[in-house]
């Protein structure tokens, strides 16, 4: 194996090795939402991901989520609910606001609308 193929080689390990480490194994925050006149209140940055990616509301409450989408990149261009039959468009550097009463006690996913962007959603007594 040549100088060249050895460096494209440890080139490419590393950059599988950094996506995998990026989706999958990042240490991604969490929050919990903010009682604010009668509902749950909480906002998410959505830039290269979602921060903070764990929202943590009480079951029964409204919540009200203003995802800031601060960048341009396609895949963060819409988010989807699948467990509430949600899918909101956000445009480039606007806050959208997303409201829904959560019923059941548990998790609940949300993307992007390619699916690479991961947050969830989990609700308490």
């Amino acid at each position: 194996m040549s100088g060249i193929e050895i460096v494209v080689l440890a080139g490419t390990l590393t950059a599988i090795g950094w996506v995998n480490w990026y989706f999958f194994l990042a240490r991604r925050s969490a929050s919990t939402a903010v009682a604010v006149a009668g509902r749950q209140e909480i906002s998410v940055v959505v830039r290269g991901g979602y921060e903070p990616s764990t929202l943590q509301v009480k079951r029964g409450t409204r919540v009200r989520i203003v995802f800031d989408r601060q960048e341009t990149s396609s895949c963060s261009e819409e988010v989807v609910f699948p467990d509430f039959g949600i899918r909101k468009f956000l445009p480039a550097n606007q806050q959208t606001t997303i409201e829904i009463t959560p019923e059941a006690v548990g998790t609940h996913e949300f993307t992007c609308g390619m699916g690479m962007l991961r947050g969830k959603l989990v609700v308490t007594d």
